[in-house]
């Protein structure tokens, strides 16, 4: 991964066709909001199209697309994959269908702020860049979930692109450029986690061209709310650790014993709560420390919580056989 500065007279003339694919399952409530989003990019409206890609949903979701396509100012493109059910095979299909020489990728239920896509594609300029990350940031929230979330910044892109085996950006917020894709191959279709570490790598893999983090093409998305949310989101991340140890090699995540839990319990109350109170205590401002405080004290049961989500994902996922097939262009 690399950060280079690019000539600005070139980087303003370079605008390449760009198709924005989607996938959407039941996304009715998250689809009026996101159009509003792709309604105000700065990015040239005649350079993009946007393929919004039903995968089967049961909802109003495809007579939404329907209308969107036929009333908005934008190029937006309705489609269905309804033979997988899987968010890669719904890329896939938006990418089959694409005209862009840059594919890009976001999320239902994310929002880009505007000058997403502008920041997103000016790294392209050079020639070498075939894959380019953009920042998630989470949206507001109000739950002592979502601020420990906020404050582990669970969402950016900075974990992916520190990871051990290679970087790798996270398709709420991925840009790829066309010719990758037809030489490494696309999305695995029947991967229903780990497909964005796992066509990143096979890309970097074949020194296709090299990875650019773009921290101002920036989209928003919202953090779990509820545990019943924590646990499944974090229990994914233990399947897709699984699935990319199968595919890639990758080390497995340590298995976090109810002994350790125990101890680090222990200390997280005797030594830990007691220091953070004396802490909050100490502030000014009675009134931001009280919460502050009720965010510190929950770090350490909310990080072991979904740890233990994470090995138990790890432990029970098993790479189904059709999950290695790669699709081609």
């Amino acid at each position: 991964m690399n950060h280079q500065s690019v000539d600005t007279t070139t980087a303003t003339s370079f605008l390449p066709m760009v198709s924005v694919v989607v996938p959407i399952y039941n996304g009715e409530a998250d689809l009026p909001e996101l159009i509003s989003c792709l309604l105000f990019q700065t990015y040239p409206k005649d350079r993009v199209e946007y393929l919004l890609v039903d995968n089967n949903s049961s909802d109003r979701t495809l007579t939404i697309l329907q209308t969107s396509a036929e009333n908005c100012p934008i190029t937006i493109h309705p489609l269905s994959e309804n033979q997988i059910q899987s968010s890669y095979a719904a890329r896939n299909t938006g990418i089959r269908a694409a005209t862009g020489e840059i594919i890009v990728f976001t999320d239902a239920d994310c929002r880009p702020q505007r000058q997403w896509l502008d920041a997103l594609i000016k790294p392209f300029v050079n020639i070498e860049v075939v894959i380019v990350a953009g920042e998630i940031l989470p949206l507001p929230g109000t739950t002592l979930l979502e601020q420990h979330a906020d404050r582990q910044e669970t969402l950016s892109q900075k974990h992916t692109l520190k990871h051990s085996f290679r970087p790798y950006g996270q398709t709420a917020n991925l840009a790829i450029r066309r010719i990758a894709l037809e030489k490494a191959g696309l999305f695995r279709p029947y991967l229903t986690t780990g497909g964005d570490a796992d066509i990143c790598w096979r890309i970097l893999g074949e020194n296709i061209g090299r990875l650019e983090f773009a921290p101002n093409a920036i989209v928003q998305h919202r953090h779990r709310a509820t545990l019943k949310e924590l646990q499944s989101q974090w229990r994914r991340y233990g399947r897709s650790n699984r699935y990319l140890h199968e595919l890639h090699g990758v080390d497995l995540m340590r298995e976090i014993t109810l002994k350790e839990c125990g101890y680090r319990l222990g200390r997280w109350l005797l030594k830990e709560i007691p220091r953070d109170i004396k802490k909050a205590l100490a502030q000014p401002d009675a009134g931001m420390a009280g919460q502050v405080s009720i965010v510190d004290l929950l770090n350490t049961p909310i990080g072991l919580f979904t740890a233990r989500a994470r090995t138990a994902g790890q432990r029970d996922a098993k790479l189904p056989d059709n999950a290695k097939i790669i699709d081609r262009l």
